[in-house]
């Protein structure tokens, strides 16, 4: 039975199973993510956040929940989520705290793109043969140990956009790799099991290039390995992520995570694998509004029960916000639920609209949640000033920062592939 029109509840599911077409199956683990975000992660971002410490007992429950192991095929022992689930999971994750579910995503995607996507991509016999056994491992770790990957991504110049090679290197050697190389914003540095390292494979002598990026778990306590500087920034101070440091580290062929040329391709053919870090900040943006909703009602935990919605600025400001959120939403799970291998031209576009209204619509929102409540509302004893924070920097995340978004859609829109002015 459904409930009356005018029901209350900020802490409904962020997509209703019955209005976006969900299954049972689908409904059911979005539902468990959400009941973990606010039995679990609530409780604990404040202190993460204050101290920027990682939230790594946030990692240790996750696995009794089954998280850890969310995009494990079910063939390999996992829960099987697909993209689109598994993003819907993330945003209410993120609801509760975003310096987790943005940590979660780095694990996440390592059995995301190891898993759903590569099964997505040609590969020769033998090289899916290989893959299988080698992730086979990796899964098997997670699952059975309860491990934690991370995926450090950025080097402080064009590679992270995708447009030269990576910096850090990968030496062919017998039985596996030397790498060398330095990552920075390494979300999970110090805290993570394994690297899921982004680098170029590189012989002597010979030129780098993208085709030859690998995707390697370097773990964490392999000699060379090091992590060096400190942690202080503008939100997801949770997220813990230091600078990490190769020298010279031996990695065996066995932690590949992907195989030769198949990083480029799927770089290539699947470009939602791109749209992860978005997740986060839908439900950052969400809970901006349910924080508004819920302080203007008086029922804000840790302040006085006063209501301050009969005001008629309140009352509009809330109908602005909640018609942002409701176009953010839709766009985004149009998105989402796109994404496949060799997409078309449109669908392409509209992730990287996708992309950049969550990052930038879920900052406005926070804003203008704090212009709305007012004062009290920004004390650090409320999440409203940490949500805020939290959502300040999205924008500027690579891959697909809210200007290379932007300088996509105009040229891509305005040209074909090979077109060029003569």
């Amino acid at each position: 039975m459904h409930p009356p029109v005018n029901a209350h509840d900020v802490d409904a599911p962020m997509f209703a199973a019955d209005a976006f077409r969900l299954s049972d199956v689908q409904a059911d683990l979005i539902g468990k993510a959400r009941r973990f975000g606010q039995r679990v992660l609530a409780p604990r971002a404040a202190q993460h956040d204050r101290d920027a410490t990682f939230p790594i007992e946030n990692f240790r429950d996750m696995r009794g929940e089954g998280l850890l192991s969310i995009c494990i095929p079910k063939a390999a022992g996992g829960t099987g989520a697909d993209f689109q689930t598994y993003c819907i999971a993330a945003a209410e994750l993120g609801r509760y705290c975003g310096a987790t579910a943005l940590s979660w995503n780095m694990h996440v995607c390592s059995t995301l793109w190891s898993g759903p996507l590569a099964d997505d991509l040609p590969m020769s016999p033998e090289d899916r043969a290989a893959h299988n056994a080698r992730r086979g491992l990796h899964y098997r770790r997670i699952m059975d140990d309860g491990a934690v990957y991370a995926q450090p991504f950025s080097e402080g110049g064009a590679a992270a956009a995708g447009t030269v090679a990576f910096g850090t290197e990968a030496r062919p050697v017998d039985g596996g790799f030397i790498v060398n190389g330095k990552k920075i914003f390494a979300s999970l540095s110090g805290a993570a099991d394994y690297y899921g390292v982004l680098c170029t494979e590189r012989a002597v002598a010979e030129a780098a290039s993208r085709r030859n990026t690998l995707y390697l778990a370097i773990p964490a306590n392999a000699p060379g390995v090091q992590v060096v500087g400190d942690w202080d920034p503008l939100g997801m101070r949770g997220t813990v992520s230091r600078t990490l440091l190769f020298k010279d580290v031996f990695v065996p062929a066995a932690e590949m995570l992907m195989p030769h040329g198949v990083y480029f391709q799927a770089a290539m053919r699947w470009p939602h694998m791109f749209l992860t870090l978005s997740p986060t900040y839908m439900g950052l943006a969400q809970a901006a509004y349910d924080f508004t909703v819920r302080y203007l009602r008086g029922e804000m935990a840790g302040t006085p029960p006063v209501k301050r919605r009969m005001f008629p600025t309140k009352q509009i400001a809330v109908a602005e916000m909640r018609v942002m959120l409701e176009q953010t939403k839709a766009l985004w799970f149009q998105a989402i639920t796109e994404a496949r291998a060799n997409p078309s031209k449109e669908q392409v576009l509209r992730a990287y609209a996708a992309q950049h209204t969550v990052m930038e619509n879920a900052n406005a929102i926070a804003a203008k949640a704090i212009r709305t409540c007012g004062g009290q509302a920004m004390l650090k004893s409320l999440p409203l000033e940490r949500i805020y924070r939290d959502s300040r920097c999205g924008s500027l995340m690579l891959p697909w920062t809210a200007e290379i978004c932007l300088d996509r859609l105009g040229r891509e829109s305005l040209y074909e592939v090979g077109e060029r002015d003569e």
